[in-house]
């Protein structure tokens, strides 16, 4: 399994490792309540060097991601972000992404997820339309920093006004003598950003946030609370809410589609689907009565008949209560609707809600 630059630094903090995506990443440090809360209510730190990066340069950059992704890459002006899908030819989906502007029209990061590097690479040569094309994924390390006091931890290390920065915005610059991007991006729902920096200088800025990071409460925090956190805020986690087989209408991302902007790949296939009507709609939901859903329990209504099925699930630290995210015909997607989520054999009452679970 691959070690990303800060594996030392986990194993020093007393973090249980896990595999994940072939990687040894770690799974929580001291419990997932704790660090989620911490989240929540503080700052934490979180190693997501295991993303990968491509990087598209020269001419033929943008015409070549305008292509690739289902969102309007020509938007984007220097040090910008964007959430961006990429379509298949069936019109699912290979991943979802965000794309950094380093500059318009010539230079862009993108970021896409662990599990689909491989993927998504191939993916990328396939369609390519004649951009300079680079696998940067083991070059970058990344740190997200994510809480209520994540803007003040970031501003006394990277001595930037990151609060005043827009939302997917970023800033390049240099820390220590090591090359940096900073974006206003997360997977929290909570204030804060992400560091991309060289894989070199990984540990020295890991080291440095959490010592600065003492003032604000500041704590490492593991893929448990990772997942839990962003099910509060019903973000997508591909091979979860969707994979090669969603059509992104179904998965509510229809505001990352723009098809009267441009052509994109499967265009036709996944525009069809809205306009001949939804088969299936993505909702949150929370549980009546006893019992924490699951990915693949199946999900029923008062006859029996199968509605559809549970994508993700968990008891809520912030809400203290259990929590899903799921797949279900269109008529039991409005808010109030019931339905018996299958635990194991026992038909438990669950009701659609509104989403995000909790506001922010």
């Amino acid at each position: 399994m691959k070690k990303t630059p800060l594996y030392e630094d986990h194993i020093q903090l007393g973090a249980r490792m896990v595999e994940f995506a072939g990687w040894q990443m770690p799974i929580q440090y001291s419990n997932l309540k704790d660090e989620h809360l911490t989240v929540r209510n503080h700052v934490g730190l979180f190693d997501v060097s295991h993303m990968g990066e491509f990087r598209l340069k020269g001419p033929r950059a943008l015409e070549t991601l305008q292509w690739l992704t289902t969102n309007n890459i020509a938007a984007l002006e220097e040090d910008q972000a964007q959430y961006s899908l990429l379509p298949n030819s069936c019109g699912g989906l290979v991943d979802d992404i965000i794309v950094y502007c380093l500059k318009k029209n010539e230079d862009y990061l993108v970021c896409v997820n662990a599990a689909n590097v491989e993927k998504d690479w191939k993916h990328f040569q396939e369609n390519n339309k004649g951009a300079e094309l680079v696998n940067e994924s083991l070059y970058w390390a990344q740190i997200a920093v994510q809480g209520p006091k994540a803007f003040a931890l970031l501003d006394s290390v990277l001595k930037i006004n990151s609060a005043s920065m827009k939302s997917f915005s970023l800033k390049k610059l240099n820390w220590n003598g090591h090359s940096v991007i900073f974006a206003t991006t997360g997977y929290t729902g909570e204030k804060g950003g992400e560091i991309f920096i060289e894989n070199k200088g990984a540990s020295d800025l890991w080291k440095t946030l959490l010592q600065t990071g003492q003032d604000f409460g500041v704590k490492p925090i593991g893929l448990g609370a990772r997942d839990s956190l962003r099910t509060e805020m019903k973000m997508s986690l591909y091979g979860h809410e969707i994979d090669d087989t969603t059509n992104p209408y179904e998965a509510s991302l229809g505001w990352a589609i723009k098809p009267q902007a441009k052509d994109f790949l499967a265009k036709d296939i996944i525009t069809k689907v809205k306009e001949t009507g939804l088969t299936r709609s993505l909702i949150g939901f929370k549980m009546i009565d006893r019992g924490i859903p699951r990915q693949g329990y199946t999900l029923h209504d008062e006859n029996d008949q199968e509605i559809g099925i549970v994508t993700s699930g968990t008891h809520s630290p912030t809400l203290d209560e259990p929590i899903g995210i799921g797949y279900v015909r269109p008529e039991f997607s409005q808010v109030g609707s019931f339905f018996y989520v299958d635990i194991r054999g026992k038909k438990t009452k669950a009701s659609t809600c509104k989403t995000p679970f909790i506001a922010k």
